[in-house]
């Protein structure tokens, strides 16, 4: 559970400028820019190995000892790889697949809740945020 003043961390490893849109995203829909959070693109160039120095040098900046959360794309790609070599169990935890509503979730219960419980609320509010949008043919716009 986190103590005081601190809070979960969150740190994205993403392809490209994605991370960096989510957190613009998130910003956005609080109207402020929240703590603790950072983020790394890769590029299809990038070596992993040459990537993590700077992915655990951006992590700690995040990490006020309460844990943090890496977040990835997509499972199995370079950022997810980079990732899994940042995780240690029940301090710091991963999640491939991110997404907006991922991302809010987190935000939103990072403060008062450990870590998987976040973690928990995360993938079901990532999950809950996908779904096919219909049109009521019969409704009058």
């Amino acid at each position: 559970m986190p103590t005081g003043d601190s809070m979960i961390g969150i740190f994205l490893v993403t392809h490209g400028t994605l991370g960096e849109s989510l957190i613009q995203c998130a910003c956005h829909v609080l109207n402020r820019r929240p703590p603790q959070i950072a983020q790394l693109g890769v590029s299809a160039a990038d070596d992993p190995l040459d990537a993590l120095p700077t992915a655990r040098s951006l992590m700690s900046t995040v990490d006020s000892g309460d844990g943090v959360i890496v977040l990835t794309d997509i499972f199995g790609a370079t950022p997810s790889n980079i990732a899994l070599k940042l995780l240690k169990p029940g301090s710091i935890e991963g999640l491939a697949g991110a997404n907006l509503p991922m991302l809010l979730r987190i935000l939103t219960y990072r403060e008062k809740n450990d870590i998987h419980t976040v973690i928990t609320k995360a993938i079901a509010g990532g999950c809950d945020g996908v779904l096919h949008m219909k049109v009521d043919r019969d409704a009058k716009n």
